[in-house]
């Protein structure tokens, strides 16, 4: 069975105007994407008419974390303060709300934890025992908000990062201690943060599989696949070895509006290999 691809929003969120970006995406061929995760800044209604006027359908919604967004320094699932995480767990309600209203059926959740100013994450680790102690006072809010999206028949999926964006949910096996410490919490994975903190994109491919429910890509330079050196033809040959039926999602960073040539090829790049595995 074929994947079944879609685009970020966000990816094209701060270039132009959401009416160019789905005019440009319909041409090239896209019909699915995942909305972008702002609902107190986008207006809903408008955008439900222009998707509609396009035949384009919402499978998600796209969590807005950290730097992403200006307002993602706010959103800190892990934060000693109890206003963070008030914010962020009402934020979290927001976006299934949102995605309940687009019709979408998946949420990617981020665990940000406040600054850590005598740290430097980005070339040290945090040992196991410190991140578990640190994730572990996270599975009461993410119980709750797993059951709020179970009642919208919405999936929320966590997300592990890279630790250059945080150093608690950074791969893996961050990702499974907490998912298997609470209910109804799915995986998703990004070929992107994959490409930094894994050891094997098909090891961490086949552990997932009992949990794994959507997929983010791009290549490890955050360009569209096929433009950087990572290996999606082991992804997908992974992929369809665990007879994987979620939906994958295109994530690239697009700094220009003359992006079309380059989201045609990389789609073309995907499915050019995905025919070699029918």
């Amino acid at each position: 069975m074929a994947f079944s691809y879609s685009i970020t929003l966000s990816s094209f969120l701060y270039i132009e105007e959401t009416c160019s970006t789905l005019e440009k995406l319909s041409a090239i061929g896209f019909n699915q994407l995942e909305m972008f995760g702002e609902p107190d800044e986008a207006n809903l209604k408008h955008i439900y008419d222009i998707l509609r006027s396009f035949n384009f359908k919402i499978i998600g919604v796209t969590g807005m974390w950290g730097p992403i967004s200006p307002l993602g320094w706010k959103r800190r699932l892990l934060s000693n303060d109890v206003s963070f995480g008030k914010y962020s767990e009402d934020y979290v309600i927001k976006c299934i709300e949102m995605c309940s209203y687009f019709g979408g059926n998946k949420i990617n959740i981020c665990l940000f934890s406040d600054p850590i100013y005598s740290f430097d994450v980005t070339h040290r680790f945090i040992p196991k025992n410190d991140k578990r102690k640190v994730l572990s006072k996270s599975f009461s809010v993410l119980n709750r908000l797993a059951n709020r999206s179970k009642e919208h028949k919405i999936d929320l999926l966590l997300e592990p990062l890279n630790r250059y964006s945080t150093p608690y949910c950074s791969n893996l096996e961050d990702a499974l201690f907490v998912i298997t410490s609470c209910e109804n919490l799915g995986i998703m994975l990004d070929t992107y943060h994959m490409n930094i903190e894994e050891d094997s994109f098909e090891d961490t491919i086949i552990k997932s599989k009992d949990f794994l429910n959507h997929l983010h890509f791009a290549d490890n330079n955050r360009k569209m696949p096929g433009f950087g050196h990572i290996d999606f033809e082991q992804i997908i040959a992974t992929l369809k070895g665990i007879s994987y039926s979620g939906t994958t999602s295109f994530e690239p960073n697009i700094s220009s509006v003359d992006y079309q040539k380059d989201l045609f090829l990389g789609k073309k790049f995907l499915e050019t290999i995905e025919s070699r595995y029918q």
